[in-house]
């Protein structure tokens, strides 16, 4: 007899045999059949004693709703203590829609994939129903992703048993999509098939076709392949080839390069949005020819025409997909939408194109499927291209000029203006730049055009993006706009710049995000030649490449903008002794002398006192680096004498000093100086100066023979650099503590770190020249306590340290006796 299905809270119950092909092969046919009939019974059985209604079944696999969650786990436990064979079993509870056709929502999937994620005996429970049972009996197995790319979910399992690993995503940063993934059953399975006989797998299409998001579900699906991890590298904002690379290093965390990363790991790198960084290619064959076991999967509307790449064409949805798809975004804007006989011709208008269906849907509380219909009608070759193009770019450009039509003049205005912004921008921005009206904004985010993603980042897809660029070229207002873009990111990295050199993580994270309009403001003021300005945005944003970024980006773009223009102007000065700081931390002191040098009678000349006093400051760190400590000495009191009192400059000055100090074997004097930093730093506030003093007491205590008293000293310092996330100081704190462990007799820690820390000095492009007397120090300390394997295997355990694992590493308690 039929039940009819529970409605409002819902617990959902998923079970299946695990290995019955090999229980087939071992039980063979009739006791198979024997078997399985038995198992059905007890599961029927059993479901309906606790209430529960058979939603579907197939195979050996059921799927039962219950009313209440206590009644699913009773139903759960007692069935498994029935059955002889191993089946696994998942509970979820939510509030699904109940339609004629059986449950809609994603809470269905959500039990299926948890189900899916457990071992044959085994029984799983998502957080959901685990709270409305009290957890009784249930073990807390921690957050986990599953492979529909959901949010991480908390997972319980009934009972004590020791299974194996759960099948979920580990070592990713695949992101959590806005909207479940819907049909492309069979184009999934190809290319889940496909992943498994080639190394470099490209799906090619148009784009609005769901490149993304058949790659996305592809790569969680085979993520069991790769025990290194599966991860995901965003090229949509970027706009320099020779930026991939360092795109896809950052991805992965590597440290040491991307190649020298990688080597022999199984891992996956998807590689979104290729199309306009074609010339990275080449590069990618290098990395595959070098990292035997890495795979590549990559979406791109062209080919990269590689040896050994395999093209999969991303097609439009199969039309029951395209109409559910439909359906689907139709629903998340108006949840009472009820589909009639136009959806399907309107689905199969827009050629089942994703894009093109997301667009129409964000319509319907205005425009009615027989509607929309009526307005489509010869609109979809009004962009139709010549010979040669591919028809899909073709009709996906007609909806996007559709999507285009329906816009007031105001809207296509600011549509068009906001195509100047690359990765997003804020409110602020929009209005500042475009002359953007809320009102408008609103209307373009509720029609799908420009949503808004966390932080309140007003955004585009690209492809939707690059027509806002066609559409602002032919406006005749592109020139304007993009200066205005150029202006306004000139005017917000002056006014962060102050903050920069202070090391204020709230100006860095903001700075940080906004790099790829950064960049793209740095290219527009190079290619307008408009020199001065480029020197000072690239000085401007010096101190983001030195601390979280690339010093190698840095110098290259400050290097190159010098280069353009040569006129002893104050703009000048900054990038001078910008790129010497970037060159500093790169080791090429030669070159701090000659920018430094350059740079100090042009401060001095436009009366820029506090500049003078940094270039006398990078001049007096040369020094040092040199052990030229006796010159070192007198560049720093000249800058003392020069700087502020109660300044930043004097602090930093005081520290110089004390450096030099020690070098010339002044040790108590250092001391002072350094005391004496640390106490101005803390008064202005200064974190970075704070670290530096910490971090050269604690170096003096080393020397003493005191490495208990620098151990405290060492990991305040790290602290503080973490509080600002300062990769730079980060990397030479944990060499340091490396050193002060060591001299603890902690030698594998030390190892690690030590590691750790030059990993990260690599990461970053630096390679401080002062640095190889500390490590050789540490090295010779840990091979009198560690054998040449084991220091071996604890440097190679260092490298791999993400840097939140290196600070749990530098910060934990150190017991000392």
């Amino acid at each position: 007899m039929e039940r009819e299905l529970p409605a409002g809270t819902v617990t959902f119950l998923f079970t299946d045999v695990e290995g019955s092909t090999n229980l087939l092969n071992e039980l063979g046919a009739e006791r198979y059949a024997e078997t399985l009939a038995d198992h059905r019974r007890v599961l029927r059985e059993t479901f309906e004693r606790h209430g529960g209604a058979e939603v579907d079944t197939q195979g050996d696999a059921f799927f039962v709703a219950f009313a209440t969650a206590p009644a699913a786990v009773a139903a759960v436990r007692e069935a498994q203590e029935a059955l002889e064979i191993p089946v696994r079993m998942g509970l979820h509870t939510g509030t699904p829609l109940v339609t004629a056709e059986g449950y809609v929502g994603t809470d269905v999937h959500r039990a299926a994939r948890i189900a899916a994620a457990g071992s044959g005996g085994q029984v799983l429970v998502s957080s959901a129903t685990a709270a409305l049972t009290g957890r009784g009996g249930l073990r807390d197995l921690g957050e986990h992703r599953l492979k529909d790319l959901s949010a991480p979910e908390r997972i319980y399992q009934l009972g004590k048993e020791e299974f194996p690993p759960l099948k979920t995503l580990y070592r990713t940063n695949l992101p959590v999509p806005a909207t479940p993934f819907l049909g492309r059953e069979r184009e999934l399975a190809q290319v889940v098939e496909l992943l498994a006989d080639t190394r470099l797998l490209t799906l090619t299409g148009p784009g609005g076709t769901g490149k993304t998001r058949l790659a996305l579900q592809a790569a969680a699906e085979t993520s069991d392949r790769y025990p290194d991890g599966v991860f995901w590298v965003s090229l949509s904002p970027v706009r320099d080839a020779r930026l991939v690379f360092e795109q896809a290093a950052q991805a992965v965390g590597a440290r040491s390069g991307l190649v020298e990363y990688v080597a022999d790991k199984r891992l996956l790198l998807l590689l979104d949005n290729l199309e306009h960084l074609i010339d990275a290619a080449d590069e990618l064959a290098g990395l595959t020819a070098s990292c035997p076991n890495l795979q590549l999967l990559v979406t791109s509307r062209e080919l990269l025409r590689l040896p050994g790449e395999q093209a999969y064409r991303v097609p439009p949805l199969e039309a029951h997909d395209g109409t559910r798809f439909f359906l689907a975004r139709a629903r998340a804007v108006d949840p009472d939408f009820e589909p009639d006989d136009a959806v399907p011709q309107l689905c199969a208008r827009l050629e089942q194109l994703p894009l093109a269906l997301e667009l129409a849907a964000a319509r319907i509380r205005l425009l009615s499927p027989a509607q929309l219909l009526e307005r489509l009608s010869g609109r979809l070759d009004l962009l139709r291209a010549g010979r040669g193009v591919d028809p899909r770019q073709e009709t996906l450009r007609a909806t996007i000029e559709w999507s285009h039509e329906l816009l007031d003049g105001d809207e296509k205005r600011l549509f068009a203006r906001l195509g100047v912004f690359v990765g997003g921008c804020t409110l602020e921005a929009a209005q500042e730049i475009c002359e953007a009206d809320i009102d408008t904004l609103q209307s373009l985010v509720d029609k799908s055009l420009v949503p808004v993603r966390e932080g309140n980042r007003f955004w585009m897809l690209e492809t939707i993006r690059e027509y806002a660029l066609e559409r602002l070229g032919a406006s005749g207002e592109a020139d304007e706009q993009h200066r205005r873009h150029a202006d306004y990111y000139l005017a917000f990295a002056e006014r962060a710049e102050v903050h920069l050199f202070d090391y204020s993580p709230e100006w860095l994270d903001r700075v940080e995000q906004e790099m790829p309009n950064l960049r793209a403001a740095l290219d527009q003021l190079e290619a307008t030649a408009r020199h001065e300005e480029l020197l000072r945005l690239a000085a401007a944003i010096s101190r983001l490449w030195g601390t979280r970024g690339s010093m190698h980006e840095g110098r290259r773009r400050l290097e190159a903008a010098l280069a353009a223009d040569g006129r002893p102007t104050a703009a000048r000065a900054k990038a001078l002794t910008a790129a010497a700081d970037l060159a500093l931390g790169q080791g090429d002191d030669e070159r701090v002398e000659e920018l430094a040098r350059e740079a100090l009678p042009l401060h001095r000349a436009n009366g820029n006192d506090w500049a003078a006093v940094e270039s006398l400051l990078l001049l007096a760190h040369a020094a040092a680096d040199r052990r030229d400590f006796g010159r070192a000495r007198d560049l720093a009191e000249e800058a003392a004498h020069a700087a502020k009192p109660e300044s930043l400059h004097a602090s930093q000055a005081l520290w110089q000093l004390g450096w030099a100090e020690a070098g010339l074997g002044e040790r108590d004097r250092a001391r002072g100086l350094y005391e004496e930093a640390l106490q101005l730093a803390r008064a202005t506030g200064s974190v970075n100066t704070q670290s530096l003093a910490l971090s050269g007491l604690s170096r003096l205590a080393i020397n003493d023979g005191r490495p208990a008293e620098a151990l405290p000293l060492v990991q305040e310092s790290f602290r503080l650099d973490w509080e600002s996330r300062d990769h730079w100081r980060l990397a030479i704190d944990a060499t340091r503590l490396a050193r002060t462990l060591a001299a603890l007799g902690k030698a594998r820690p030390a190892a690690r770190l030590l590691a750790g820390g030059k990993a990260l000095f690599e990461e970053i492009g630096a390679a401080p020249s002062w640095r190889a007397g500390e490590d050789d120090e540490t090295l010779a300390l840990l091979r009198e306590q560690l054998s040449e394997a084991e220091l071996a295997q604890q440097l190679e355990r260092g490298a791999k340290l993400h840097p939140e694992e290196l600070v749990d590493l530098a910060l934990q308690p150190v017991e000392l006796g």
